[in-house]
């Protein structure tokens, strides 16, 4: 075997071997992911603009299921991230991460909803002075 197919099939070896497998990043993939991105988009905005939902509960729950969805989507196909790689570090710093922002948000709209419970009545504003 040549020089050169040896260092040709070192460098391939390592390819394989790098830590990232799935989805690669190729033109396919690329615009399967945008085009998963875009149906998600659409998809929330039409519901919305349609008036397809009476109550604004479901159809709030549906547009977080729908854009959670998209989060992955966004995950997979552009930042290329799965269980493997990076020996399973960025999956980790991705758990932290939802960990912190669960926590943040949790806690936020707690207090907001418990001081708006609390406020003392004549510092509510009164609704006649509205606009």
């Amino acid at each position: 075997m040549s020089e050169h197919a040896e260092t040709q099939h070192d460098h391939d070896e390592h390819d394989e071997h790098d830590g990232v497998s799935g989805v690669h990043a190729t033109l396919k993939g690329y615009l399967t992911g945008f085009g998963l991105a875009a149906l998600l988009t659409l998809l929330p905005f039409s519901l919305v603009m349609s008036g397809a939902f009476a109550k604004s509960g479901p159809a709030d729950a549906l547009i977080l299921f729908l854009a959670a969805i998209q989060i992955v989507v966004h995950m997979i196909y552009f930042l290329h991230m799965n269980t493997k790689s990076e020996g399973g570090w960025n999956m980790l710093a991705l758990v932290f991460t939802i960990v912190l922002v669960v926590i943040t948000l949790s806690g936020s709209i707690w207090i907001m909803f418990h001081l708006n419970n609390n406020m003392m009545p004549s510092m509510m504003p009164d609704p006649r002075n509205l606009p």
